[in-house]
């Protein structure tokens, strides 16, 4: 058995991608998108007719419908090759508007379920902020599922749980590359791979708090480097991975265990951790890994939305 069908005994497995024309490899049970890789791929010749028809059809209406009109088409396109859920993104621009993100996740859900899918089938993918993480609340509260993205630190992944969102996606390797490049000189990969290393153990330590007290919320690790982070998260919820090292996995044999186990985690001895918005606020500004690479994701998603808006004008 290789790798890939191995880890699908205890996790999830979702493909990280807006180019659906590779999911059908890997055979995974959902797939996740954002700003970043929607905008790698219309740049693709072979998905420059899906950019000209949305333009096309739409053409006049404002252009952040037309971005959401364009989202939703790979949706559907990528929904026809998996049986389960796609995450959808939430300009994030709209990251500290709580309200804004709101009305663009309802906005979001109606285009695609005049295109015929089922409510169920999409998670609505918003940054973790603390506006993002109370317009997620809401949505969920309409039956809305949400996917919180850019989770960096546990007091994110508290508040999400306390808003009961569907999903958080805790971003493994951003964590890793921040730890590494602040060590400098000093850092020695191999004592901070696989359980050692920081991204893992961030999803390790929600992954236990989750199970211990019962939140219901998923945990689906995401942004991976390499196949060691991977294996070393085992049994997680879920898992998001790149088509590049889901080829890894695939052509590799080697064993994996599982790493992380509910059971385990209810037996372990954990404080109660909740927070209000204040507590949020000092806990992440204290957290100087997670505010940085929280601003640093947020401003390359916008980035990339604009080089969106751009491509469509000259569509």
């Amino acid at each position: 058995m290789n790798q890939l069908d191995a880890l699908k005994q205890f996790t999830t497995v979702v493909a990280d991608t807006g180019d659906f024309r590779q999911i059908d490899a890997f055979k995974p049970q959902d797939a996740t998108t954002n700003p970043s890789l929607i905008l790698k791929a219309v740049q693709k010749p072979e998905y420059q007719p899906l950019l000209t028809d949305t333009v096309n059809q739409f053409q006049g209406r404002p252009m952040d419908e037309i971005i959401d009109r364009l989202l939703v088409r790979f949706g559907c396109e990528i929904l026809k090759r998996v049986p389960g859920r796609v995450s959808t993104e939430i300009d994030a621009r709209l990251s500290f508007d709580a309200s804004a993100t709101y009305s663009r996740g309802e906005r979001i859900i109606e285009l695609y379920e005049a295109q015929g899918v089922h409510i169920d089938r999409v998670l609505i993918k918003v940054a973790a902020t603390w506006e993002g993480i109370q317009a997620a609340r809401r949505l969920e509260q309409r039956g809305i599922h949400t996917n919180l993205t850019l989770l960096f630190s546990f007091c994110q992944a508290v508040a999400c749980g306390q808003a009961g969102v569907q999903l958080i996606s805790p971003f493994v390797g951003r964590i890793y590359d921040w730890y590494k490049k602040s060590a400098g000189a000093t850092w020695v990969e191999a004592d901070n791979a696989g359980a050692n290393d920081p991204g893992v153990k961030s999803v390790r330590q929600i992954y236990d708090h989750y199970k211990k007290f019962g939140i219901a919320t998923e945990v689906m690790g995401a942004s991976f480097r390499n196949v060691g982070q991977i294996t070393a998260l085992a049994g997680c919820d879920l898992l998001t991975i790149s088509p590049d090292l889901l080829a890894t996995l695939a052509a590799s044999e080697a064993p994996i265990a599982r790493a992380l186990d509910p059971q385990a985690a209810r037996g372990l001895d954990l404080p109660a951790v909740q927070y209000d918005e204040a507590q949020f606020r000092m806990a992440l500004n204290e957290d100087a890994m997670a505010t940085e690479k929280l601003a640093e994701g947020i401003r390359a998603f916008c980035a990339d939305t604009v080089k969106l808006e751009q491509l469509i004008k000259a569509a």
